[in-house]
């Protein structure tokens, strides 16, 4: 485990660097170097005024296999959240008031959140995030024909 900065939340009060045990906190970049950061040590954690510092996992445990359960349950609430977005999409359309048409946005993004979270806890790929893309990016340079024409497929098919 080793500690973090969040740039945003930063006030610059740099207690961080007064309790450090190994000077791993730098202001000037506002990074901490992770490899003199001491495992679970959490001192600049527990000094920082504006909760800038978090401890990170560096290595995290393989998941588990999803229980056929729970993946069948997950895809029975994602369809039903797909079906809720849908409805909120149409009070949003028809919506008389700007309010209810603000409520109406708000409740269909909510289901569309859930339901993307109920997919990956279902065990399902999402084609649409941010990490699948950088993947099918990263294929698209493979030297071997077919991953590329498999890269392509599934872009078609996203």
């Amino acid at each position: 485990m080793y500690a973090s900065r969040n740039i945003d939340l930063c006030s610059k009060d740099c207690l961080c660097l007064f309790v450090c045990p190994t000077g791993a906190t730098d202001t000037e970049t506002g990074q901490i170097d992770s490899t003199r950061c001491l495992d679970g040590c959490r001192l600049c954690v527990d000094a920082c005024p504006s909760g800038a510092i978090y401890l990170v996992y560096d290595n995290y445990p393989a998941p588990g296999p999803k229980d056929p359960a729970l993946a069948e349950a997950m895809l029975a609430l994602l369809t039903k959240k797909a079906e809720q977005e849908g409805l909120a999409e149409a009070i949003e359309k028809a919506g008389s008031s700007p309010g209810e048409k603000k409520l109406a946005r708000a409740l269909k993004q909510s289901c569309r959140i859930v339901g993307e979270d109920c997919a990956r806890e279902g065990g399902f790929m999402l084609p649409q995030s941010r990490e699948v893309r950088d993947l099918l990016d990263s294929l698209r340079e493979h030297d071997d024909p077919e991953v590329k024409k498999t890269v392509e497929r599934l872009d078609k098919l996203l």
